[in-house]
């Protein structure tokens, strides 16, 4: 679906390159998770894969497609939910999507408005002014803008930010129907339980190059420990922790007397790192939401 090759970019009077020699490649139907300090070039990258920016040196295949060579007919096939909301406060939900979706030229290709607001959960809400809404009301209809004309390619900026934990679950899952029909995602967040449970794959950028890229379980084995953390409580009722190499775990004799001691388990975990210690590991930076 995109292929990025060689990708330089410098903005005007800058004296350094923003992005440089950036390359990956993301498949038809895939949730990619681009995740990064700020400053390290992602919000760059996502503004040149937009058009938004296209002053760049390299290649970028989206669809097919040299980017260079896309018209307006482009914006036809991509989505983009940004990370502020951006409506006519004025208008209702619902008025707000008749006139973003009477811009595109195939009608037929546009949704009923009123669909789509119930898969964001403000169906309810569809003639309310939007000048009414909640910040994270006001997401919901970004995302729910972004998805009336069923693009192929779908941009999502910190898709759950500002919502509860009930609608940022809603919204998860409406991201993972659209991956199980054919739609490719691309995400920007500093959420890494969102990369986490949603990405098929993320890709850690630092100055402007992509250093680290793999599936997030992948990258927790590859920077975790081999090694299971074992919390018992003892013959005094003590709580206790024993840690065991996972390596030949199943001979382990350490580990096969606690188990046939009796004593009482209270839990097991494998010691995987986080997303998060990844993050600050690979670009040296701690998160800042």
């Amino acid at each position: 679906m995109i292929k990025v090759s060689h990708l330089h970019y410098t903005y005007p009077k800058a004296s350094t390159e923003t992005l440089s020699d950036l390359g990956f490649e993301i498949a038809p139907g895939e949730i990619f998770g681009f995740l990064g300090p700020s400053g390290s070039g992602k919000s760059t990258t996502q503004k040149i894969l937009m058009r938004l920016l296209k002053n760049y040196q390299g290649s970028i295949e989206v669809m097919g497609r040299e980017l260079r060579d896309w018209g307006q007919d482009y914006y036809a096939r991509i989505g983009v939910s940004f990370e502020l909301p951006n409506h006519y406060l004025k208008l209702s939900a619902l008025e707000n999507l008749q006139f973003f979706g009477a811009l595109y030229p195939d009608a037929a290709q546009v949704l009923d408005p009123l669909t789509v607001l119930d898969w964001v959960g403000l169906a309810a809400d569809a003639h309310k002014s939007v000048r009414a809404f909640s910040k994270g009301m006001k997401i919901r209809l970004n995302l729910a803008r972004s998805l009336l004309h069923q693009p192929r390619l779908l941009f999502l900026d910190e898709p759950t930010s500002g919502l509860d934990p009930v609608n940022a679950s809603k919204v998860k899952d409406l991201i993972l129907r659209l991956r199980s029909e054919g739609t490719t995602v691309f995400i920007t967040t500093h959420d890494m339980l969102v990369a986490d449970t949603l990405c098929d794959r993320v890709g850690f950028l630092t100055r402007g190059q992509l250093n680290v890229l793999d599936a997030p379980a992948s990258l927790k084995k590859r920077y975790g420990q081999r090694q299971l953390d074992v919390e018992y409580r003892s013959q005094d009722q003590q709580l206790r922790h024993q840690t065991f190499a996972l390596d030949d775990l199943g001979s382990n004799p350490d580990f096969l007397a606690l188990l046939q001691s009796g004593q009482r388990l209270e839990s097991l975990h494998s010691q995987e790192t986080t997303l998060e210690k990844i993050f600050i590991e690979v670009t040296g930076e701690a998160l800042q939401t």
